[in-house]
């Protein structure tokens, strides 16, 4: 297909999704208060929401505070009411480039993704009163928390999001194992420094304290211990049906030496006129 034609469905299938967004952003817009609700009842669940009155206190100091922050609920619940539709429109415009082996790694590998990610994200849900809880004990005793609905909002989905990814990254191991990008052997060396860069990673992307890093490192290195034992049978499921699959490029193979021994003899053994 030609360059001006990929563009042309590039650009069709960016609109048919963004118009998908904007009416998951309308479903969004009806739905804001029991997801509102949803979000900020780990906050609510500490004393320390209630210090003021018997309320639960979160406020706001800008004239559009409110709107933006009701604005950010709106669209996150419009790219998950609608993830269906737009990941079908970038599964249509990828696929065609995609190998038949390629497409069948998709459809087991995208489910599996999803589902690792929501699992980081409800546990990220369910860590964050412990966080929380954390953090505030660094308070004098007679300071009152008066939080923001947007920096609460912006922590609430961050957590959530970097707990996501990172449960999703061991499964993209695999897949790199499995097309043969990243094999077994390379994982193992450098194991040590893989579980080293994950705590760094979580104590850098989780806020300071301790509960939320070992809450996103310890899974992660579960996930990935996991994933290096897939890449490691799968390496040797790959080794016992091709035995020359080891032997690096520029090494050669046992069946050339032989060919080079015959065509050898059979230069020798030539007449010559």
């Amino acid at each position: 297909m030609p360059l001006m034609d990929h563009l042309r469905e590039l650009r069709n299938r960016l609109v048919k999704a963004m118009i998908a967004i904007a009416l998951g952003t309308a479903v969004g817009y009806y739905v804001y208060t029991p997801v509102w609700e949803f979000l900020k009842a780990p906050y609510c669940a500490l004393p320390e929401a209630q210090s003021v009155d018997d309320g639960c206190n979160l406020i706001f100091t800008g004239v559009f505070d409110a709107f933006f922050v009701a604005f950010k609920v709106w669209v996150i619940v419009g790219i998950l009411v609608s993830s269906p539709f737009w990941l079908y429109q970038l599964w249509a415009f990828v696929a065609p480039a995609l190998r038949r082996r390629e497409r069948k790694f998709t459809y087991v590998f995208l489910p599996l993704a999803v589902m690792l990610f929501l699992a980081g994200a409800a546990l990220a849900y369910y860590i964050t009163k412990l966080a929380m809880e954390v953090l505030f004990g660094f308070a004098p005793a007679d300071v009152a928390p008066m939080i923001t609905i947007d920096n609460y909002l912006n922590y609430m989905m961050l957590m959530m999001v970097v707990f996501g990814v990172g449960f999703v990254m061991p499964l993209l191991v695999a897949l790199l194992n499995l097309m043969g990008v990243l094999p077994h052997a390379a994982i193992a060396k450098w194991r040590r420094v893989i579980i080293f860069f994950s705590f760094v990673l979580a104590a850098v992307l989780t806020p300071a304290e301790p509960i939320s890093m070992l809450a996103l490192a310890i899974p992660i290195i579960v996930l990935f211990e996991l994933a290096e034992l897939f890449c490691f049978l799968n390496d040797r499921r790959t080794r016992s049906a091709d035995p020359l699959a080891d032997l690096d490029d520029d090494e050669i193979s046992a069946l050339d030496d032989v060919m080079d021994d015959d065509d050898n003899e059979g230069a020798r053994g030539t007449p010559k006129r």
